[in-house]
């Protein structure tokens, strides 16, 4: 069973940057697709971000594109989750999650991840 950790979170200013980190312990998670949600009051779950197994393809909702970068690094089990320019409504906990099926298409639904970590805040404050 895969364990995901998240962290890197916390109070930052409008402008400022973040890189989250989800480090997985168990099984290698180098075969999973790997994202990130969010979760926000009153905004309900939204993906965030997704690559794929090997890296090679990065996915990222239209609220981030141009901000962020995700990227992996298999060989220390671990996701990464650069934000720049962050905003007022990035304010959420970030949540990182795995999917087993890494050979199927990257999904942006958190259905079709059966990992989930216990999730880091990130404050985004004028």
């Amino acid at each position: 069973q895969v364990q995901l950790v998240e962290s890197g979170g916390g109070l930052v200013q409008a402008g400022d940057s973040l890189r989250l980190s989800c480090a997985a312990s168990g099984p290698s998670i180098s075969t999973y697709t790997m994202a990130w949600f969010r979760w926000a009051p009153g905004k309900g779950r939204e993906f965030v971000s997704a690559i794929n197994w090997n890296g090679g393809n990065e996915y990222y909702s239209d609220s981030v594109k141009g901000r962020s970068t995700i990227s992996r690094d298999n060989a220390k089990n671990t996701v990464y989750l650069q934000m720049n320019s962050l905003r007022l409504e990035d304010t959420a906990i970030y949540y990182c999650a795995a999917d087993r099926q890494g050979w199927l298409p990257v999904s942006e639904s958190g259905d079709r991840y059966e990992y989930w970590g216990q999730g880091t805040p990130v404050t985004v404050s004028a």
